[in-house]
């Protein structure tokens, strides 16, 4: 995935507002003019799988970028809140359910593309299990919840790159796990 510099639509300091903010290194620009820096570091983004009965819960994208195509419930941690916190109100949102025990599984290094930017981000998956009476609703970026057998789920069907490679992750370690 090519990508242009994280702050290439950053032309003026926001300190001082002078023209001479550069490019520093590959993840920050300087102002030349009053020295301010500033590092375009990762945004922290969570996914998880929740599973029920051998079915995982996954969510039909409401808005772009990927509309329509299949997604896990998560999104983007906000600022003062951990990332667990930040996973449990995702969920909370998109699906109504309140989870409590989640295992950190991985994380995937991603560019996502929102509002005619690059954002970089560190996307970390969760897995989490829900007993059957659990009922999740879509609100929020869902447009419409489903469980899907394990079986039949396909990566191909899932529309943002990082989602698809860890569905192919989580799928290969569930073999491996069957396996031993």
């Amino acid at each position: 995935m090519a990508a242009l510099h994280p702050l290439d639509k950053f032309r003026f300091c926001p300190v001082c507002g002078s023209s001479r903010f550069l490019e520093n290194n590959f993840k920050s620009k300087r102002c030349e003019d009053c020295g301010f820096v500033y590092y375009a570091n990762p945004s922290a983004a969570t996914a998880a799988f929740i599973l029920r009965g051998g079915c995982l819960l996954v969510a039909r994208r409401a808005k772009e970028p990927a509309r329509g195509t299949l997604d896990l419930p998560g999104g983007f941690v906000d600022m003062d809140e951990s990332v667990e916190e930040g996973m449990r109100r995702e969920i909370k949102e998109e699906t109504g359910l309140t989870v409590q025990d989640m295992h950190y599984l991985f994380s995937i290094p991603n560019l996502y593309d929102f509002s005619g930017m690059t954002i970089h981000t560190t996307d970390m998956f969760y897995r989490t299990d829900v007993d059957d009476s659990a009922n999740p609703v879509a609100d929020d970026d869902a447009a419409e919840l489903m469980w899907i057998p394990l079986c039949n789920v396909n990566p191909d069907d899932f529309g943002l790159w990082s989602i698809r490679q860890a569905v192919i992750r989580f799928l290969e370690l569930r073999v491996k796990s069957l396996a031993n």
